[in-house]
């Protein structure tokens, strides 16, 4: 047999058929979320945002085919080098990027933008395979864990500086991949309840009712014992600890621009403002429910139709899908998703080098993020931060970067056998 037709026999065919399935039906819906029957033009019409995906599907299949057609060795090869070109691309943006809605994270080719914070995810997480790849790198140790948050760091503070708030929180995403690779449950168990004081400053309005309500759960979880002074000690501590960082954080988003300050603000009253602020996250439940378990059928959605929901083709896609195919047509979806995730776990996991097996892990980290964040914005238990659905939502940059992540895995699975050898 041909080294060709090995090569064609190794690749996770499935994970492509998933992928596929998931690009087609976003493009539909793509369309659906556009379409109105007084003036209903072709899906195929370049001229409208169906027209323009079909575009960026084609191209990405280009994409597609010139990764596989690649050598194998060129993403180990390069992939510090492609970190460092993305590194100083994101420099430039918010230089000599296009501004739109106040943000500096484009850049304009004739009719096209690329956003160049989607790319870089991928040279990132090149970038952190390759530098975790080495038998010597150990998470369980300071001057590694400093390193590898690094390599994440760098990006972020320069998509802050667009500011691009939603592109940069994807970046946390990698910290996923990290635990796997053995970061310390520790810095975890920390970011939970960092998270959890967080919420509970934003969403309890007297900071002495929140650190009373703090000090009293600690109390039970951790001074079952006999009391004494160094315990209460303690407890006073943390509630001073939480007031003051309440506090804090009550100032920085004072400081946030008011568009995102009426986002933190709906996700805690969504019913604050249902005709201002709170408008997309009602509209887009109230076009999710009014789907029903079956759905009102292709193109029958009447929020489409009457465009209640702003950004449908992009950041709010989900609820097209659940107004016209309902509980079934977005179960559909999810489970596809998911099963797209629990694959490229298997696939990782069969790694023979800890090189693609870093590099799968963070695929698999960025798109749960994506997947989960998106439809929790949707359904309105998640500000809404402009993060797009993978393979989904409206977007030349979102599509190709997404392509470019996953296909680069598929590639090096593909010859994970080879990969195993030149490593050795």
């Amino acid at each position: 047999m041909r080294q060709d037709d090995l090569y064609i026999n190794k690749i996770d065919w499935l994970t492509i058929l998933i992928y596929g399935l998931l690009v087609m039906i976003g493009w539909f819906n793509i369309y659906a979320a556009v379409y109105d029957e007084q003036t209903a033009k072709s899906i195929f019409d370049f001229s409208i945002n169906s027209g323009k995906q079909l575009i960026w599907i084609g191209t990405a299949v280009l994409l597609i085919t010139l990764i596989m057609v690649a050598d194998y060795r060129l993403f180990d090869n390069l992939s510090l080098i492609l970190f460092g070109i993305f590194v100083l691309i994101l420099i430039l943006t918010p230089i000599i990027g296009k501004e739109i809605n106040g943000q500096k994270a484009w850049f304009e080719l004739g009719p096209f933008r690329l956003q160049p914070g989607e790319f870089a995810k991928f040279a990132t997480a090149l970038a952190l395979a390759k530098i975790i790849e080495k038998p010597s790198f150990d998470l369980s140790k300071p001057k590694y864990q400093f390193q590898a948050t690094l390599v994440i760091l760098i990006p972020v503070a320069l998509i802050m500086l667009q500011p691009d708030t939603g592109t940069a929180m994807v970046y946390s995403a990698f910290f996923i991949m990290l635990y796997r690779e053995g970061m310390p449950q520790k810095y975890y168990v920390l970011a939970l309840i960092f998270i959890a004081v967080s919420l509970l400053s934003l969403a309890v309005e007297n900071n002495l009712y929140l650190a009373g309500g703090v000090v009293f759960v600690i109390s039970f979880l951790i001074l079952m014992g006999k009391k004494n002074w160094k315990r209460i000690l303690s407890l006073g501590l943390i509630g001073l600890a939480v007031i003051a960082y309440s506090y804090s954080l009550d100032m920085v988003v004072s400081k946030l621009p008011s568009h995102q300050q009426n986002r933190i603000m709906v996700l805690f009253n969504p019913d604050i403002d249902p005709l201002g602020v709170g408008w997309n996250v009602t509209q887009s439940k109230i076009a999710i429910g009014s789907g029903g378990f079956w759905g009102k059928g292709y193109l029958q959605g009447t929020q489409t139709k009457f465009d209640f929901v702003p950004e449908q083709h992009t950041d709010f896609i989900f609820c097209t899908l659940g107004e016209e195919f309902g509980w079934v047509g977005s179960l559909i979806v999810v489970f596809l998703f998911v099963s797209l995730l629990v694959r490229l776990v298997f696939l990782a996991e069969r790694q023979k080098t800890r090189f693609s097996r870093v590099y799968g892990y963070s695929v698999i980290s960025i798109l749960l993020f994506h997947f989960m964040i998106n439809i929790s914005m949707t359904i309105g238990l998640f500000p809404v931060v402009g993060i797009p659905l993978p393979f989904f939502s409206y977007g030349g940059s979102s599509l190709w970067s997404f392509t470019i992540l996953l296909f680069i895995f598929i590639k090096l699975d593909s010859h994970r056998i080879q990969l195993l050898g030149r490593m050795n």
